[in-house]
């Protein structure tokens, strides 16, 4: 069930003041002293209830020495000591040791309690179902993903014909004993012989490409090296494909070296990667990088230029019939976002956000390219545009109203044609295919809702379910609700909240609250089989839409980037006085919770807030802001952080940086701290220096735990095992620190 609710209770504002220091202890904490525990005020001078930090007792553990060195670095006139810069090379001898010795601490510290058993058994009860992506068709051909249930990959099909048996394509379990090499990606040709595919080893975002015979089931000798953020698009004659990679990285830095001077190829099948043509390059333009798109029609390469994680761009296209090197610059002031959508002939579609921040469909004629003769085919609507397809010579629309998926279909030329009705409240994904398709599929799913494959028919407009899971657990008991508070400034946030039914809000329930807000990505509803050995225990899962994402639009983004960027602290902070305002849970009970960027948020947060939470979950996290950007793709982060090196920027990112701004003598909450030893997008050395810091300052008795996975990555990937294990221990440890009764 799905309600959506409106809070009647004003939630309790917070003054938030971070303090800029200079010096930094050689001890590796900031040097001001304030006890966090000090009873705070709200806006009309309320004081907000103080509470036991020490209200779960515990022995305090014995973590191993973190060495300080004398590591000063000035910024703009600011000194800043820097004294755990040595777990910044993860490769050296004192590294390994210290993450060894770290491990043994936090395992045995994990081990030893009786729960986590039964969180491994009850997870791995619940994932042990069919799960299958929804079919995408190429050259009469169809596919789909599938894993039995246990599977620590899932399994590529193919379906020779409507009548035909599905038999295995690819099997990723096969390439290695422990499941930690992982399919990356795959493209099929358009007549459905070939399928480029890659491998990611261990998480890391290189990825290494093959070619496949379809038919035969068997690899041609074709091998494509040192690529990464790239797909891998078919020329129409199937001939060979459009690839883009970096150079090889320097000796012994193959996963921190940084990522500079991307280029585009073209790979001829049955030819070694040597032999590739290069399609386009800018020495003079380190951060650019590009990916390639063959038109529907196979006239056009269509090539995004994209510089950092900005969702702006640039868009050029070479004619292919044209045996020249000439490459048009159609786009290239990298003032807006354009996604390119098919074309018409010379005339090419585009969702863009240029003087449309909830984006709109446009169509430029190339022969005319002037802004003067673009016209507007769908406009700016209330809701952001969230996706856009064409198929059946229709434009497929699916736009977010307050985070939920509404899909429309209009005509080519923007006439409005029907809506297509989704099941319930939730996220829809799929719609794959060509503009000449006539049906589709799609799927549906939120936080309740395991995701449900749909049929969908252009013709008749009916969708029927194709296939629907069946889970070991009964969803009828639990509902989710829609609730909106308001931020420190009086912005509306709308937020999640799952949990069973006639939930008691008497402030006792354990409780995690989840959250990004960054780089334009919107937190839609969508269901997740770990969530449910949570809810079962009687513990309740918000997600905050904070600022910095895309829920509401490019404007919403910007209201949580650069110089604003505490607005997101301050959205976080205040879904979690709703929380505990409204009786949902007690600071002693709340868990605050995010990966990557959200692993910056919850660092941020209980550096400015310690006594809101009574545990953390830092996973992957960003907690370094002024030193990111010199390792792999740190640098492309610039544009929604802003740089140290920026004098500007400089004292924003120093305000809130979870490395730099905690503090000695702090009763901070229980904290784990997750990443993982093959992590090239967020290097580990950042968790590793925070959690060094982090153990030196902290006060009180809660652990302060670091939980380093081996032969893992950034998350992408990870076999099935190995998620299970981490949940399980993830599970464990709230249910310690946050005293959820009998251990046994």
């Amino acid at each position: 069930m799905f309600r959506r609710m409106k809070s009647t209770t004003p939630v309790l504002f917070l003054s938030l003041a971070v303090l800029l220091t200079g010096l930094l202890m050689a001890a590796g904490c900031s040097d001001s002293q304030e006890d966090a525990s000090t009873t705070k005020t709200d806006h009309a001078g309320k004081p907000t209830p103080r509470y036991n930090r020490e209200a779960v007792t515990m022995e305090k553990l014995t973590y191993p020495e973190s060495k300080t060195v004398e590591q000063n670095d000035d910024y703009h006139g600011t000194q800043v000591a820097d004294p755990y810069r040595w777990l910044e090379d993860v490769d050296s001898e004192e590294t390994h040791d210290w993450v060894l010795r770290q491990n043994e601490v936090t395992f045995g510290f994990l081990e030893s309690i009786p729960a986590r058993q039964k969180y491994a058994d009850r997870l791995t009860e619940i994932w042990d179902y069919a799960k299958y992506s929804a079919p995408f068709k190429e050259g009469g051909r169809t596919f789909f993903y599938k894993n039995d249930g246990l599977q620590n990959q899932s399994v590529l099909y193919v379906q020779d014909s409507a009548d035909a048996e599905p038999r295995v394509l690819l099997d990723p379990n096969k390439l290695s004993e422990d499941g930690t090499v992982a399919l990356g990606g795959a493209s099929i040709s358009r007549d459905g012989k070939y399928m480029a595919w890659s491998t990611s080893v261990s998480g890391s975002d290189w990825h290494t490409w093959y070619v496949r015979d379809i038919a035969s089931g068997e690899d041609l000798e074709d091998k494509i090296e040192w690529s990464k953020f790239s797909g891998a698009a078919w020329d129409h004659d199937t001939r060979g494909f459009y690839y883009s990679r970096y150079e090889a990285p320097r000796k012994g830095e193959t996963f921190e070296d940084v990522n500079y001077y991307q280029k585009l190829y073209y790979h001829r099948l049955n030819t070694s990667q040597d032999e590739d043509t290069l399609i386009y390059d800018r020495p003079d333009q380190k951060e650019w990088g590009f990916g390639g798109d063959v038109s529907e029609d196979g006239r056009y390469l269509v090539i995004t230029v994209w510089q950092g994680t900005s969702h702006n761009n640039r868009l050029y296209y070479k004619d292919l019939r044209d045996r020249s090197l000439v490459i048009h610059e159609l786009l290239n002031e990298n003032d807006a976002k354009y996604t390119f959508l098919g074309n018409d002939g010379p005339a090419f579609f585009f969702r863009t956000n240029k003087d449309a921040p909830k984006d709109r469909i446009i169509a430029i004629d190339i022969t005319r390219p002037e802004p003067a003769h673009w016209k507007t085919i769908i406009p700016e609507g209330a809701d952001p545009i969230d996706g856009a397809r064409i198929l059946d010579n229709s434009f497929v629309i699916n736009t977010m109203h307050d985070v939920v998926s509404v899909v429309k279909v209009y005509d080519l030329d923007g006439t409005y044609k029907n809506e297509i009705r989704m099941p319930g409240l939730g996220s829809v994904g799929g719609f794959s295919g060509h503009p000449e398709d006539t049906d589709t599929y799609f799927v549906f799913n939120s936080y309740l809702n395991p995701s449900e494959i749909h049929h969908y028919d252009f013709r008749t407009r009916k969708s029927t379910l194709f296939r629907k899971p069946d889970i070991n657990f009964d969803f009828t008991g639990y509902e989710t609700e829609q609730v909106f508070y308001k931020s420190k400034d009086g912005t509306k946030v709308p937020m999640f909240i799952v949990h069973k039914k006639g939930l008691d809000l008497d402030g006792s329930n354990p409780t995690i609250l989840y959250g990004y807000g960054g780089f334009n990505v919107s937190l839609n509803p969508r269901f997740r089989t770990s969530l449910l050995p949570w809810l079962e225990q009687g513990g309740v899962y918000a997600v905050a839409n904070l600022r910095g994402g895309g829920e509401y639009g490019e404007q919403w983004h910007q209201d949580g980037m650069l110089e604003n960027k505490q607005n997101v602290f301050d959205d976080f902070i205040a879904a979690a006085k709703y929380l505990i305002n409204e009786g949902y849970t007690n600071p002693n009970k709340l868990a605050v919770s995010g990966a990557s960027n959200g692993g910056t948020l919850v660092g941020a947060v209980v550096n400015q807030r310690p006594e809101l939470f009574g545990a953390a979950l830092p996973d992957v996290g960003v907690m370094d802001m002024l030193r990111f950007q010199h390792f792999t793709i740190g640098w492309a982060w610039t544009s929604d952080y802003g740089s140290s090196e920026d004098a500007e920027m400089f004292p924003v990112l120093y305000a809130y940086s979870p490395y730099h701004n905690l503090k000695p003598g702090v009763k901070y909450p229980a904290v784990m701290v997750t990443t993982a030893d093959h992590d090239d997008r967020v290097v580990p050395g950042h968790s590793f220096k925070y959690a060094a810091r982090l153990q030196a300052c902290q006060a009180g008795n809660l652990p302060t735990l670091i939980r380093i996975q081996t032969k893992a990555g950034h998350g992408g990937g990870k076999p099935t095992a190995m998620l299970i294990e981490e949940l399980a221990d993830t599970y464990a440890f709230l249910h310690k620190v946050l005293g959820l009764g009998d251990d046994d």
